[in-house]
């Protein structure tokens, strides 16, 4: 057999393969980080249920100071809505929209990132000792596509380090502020 026919099959195998162990890979993507801010849930909430207020301790707003943001809808909680748009690729553009507020125990943001698709993410924040445990979560379905599902893995890689960085800043925030 030709050599150049050998490495075609080979790399035709090899696709094939790849492909094929997508499908294995799960569609749904969660990632989660938490910290334990030294404060109340009440102190720790606003900060969390106001896209106004996530500019403060937003890792991403941090990065790119020259993002533009627009603001419609409440201040806080339910339908507080915002669109941002950045020429740096590691923030793109996108909308963030509430669509659910619990009193000091749970934020739900529905995120769009236009051809990037769309996702959610989550702050719940719960007792831990004298201050709160926050939980931050980000959940999306990749779809069935194969190269979709292989980059789906690459989402804790992608946004971990961020939610890390954001949740450190909020701390920080928080903690001062008393």
């Amino acid at each position: 057999m030709h050599p150049m026919t050998r490495l075609f099959l080979g790399v035709a195998l090899l696709v094939l393969l790849l492909a094929a162990v997508a499908f294995a890979l799960p569609q749904h993507i969660t990632v989660a980080r938490s910290s334990v801010i030294n404060a109340p849930e009440s102190d720790v909430f606003p900060y969390v249920n106001s896209l106004r207020r996530f500019n403060q301790w937003s890792p991403w707003a941090a990065r790119d100071p020259n993002t533009k943001y627009v603001f419609s809808g409440p201040d806080e909680g339910k339908g507080a809505h915002m669109v941002w748009r950045s020429d740096n690729p590691d923030i793109g553009s996108g909308v963030q929209e509430i669509v659910e507020s619990q009193p000091n125990t749970l934020v739900r943001v529905r995120l769009e990132f236009g051809a990037m698709g769309k996702a959610s993410t989550a702050f719940r924040l719960e007792p831990s000792g004298a201050g709160t445990r926050v939980v931050w979560v980000f959940d999306t379905d990749v779809g069935n596509n194969p190269l979709q599902l292989w980059m789906g893995q690459m989402f804790e890689f992608w946004i971990g380090q961020d939610y890390e960085d954001g949740l450190e800043r909020l701390k920080k925030l928080v903690e001062s502020a008393r």
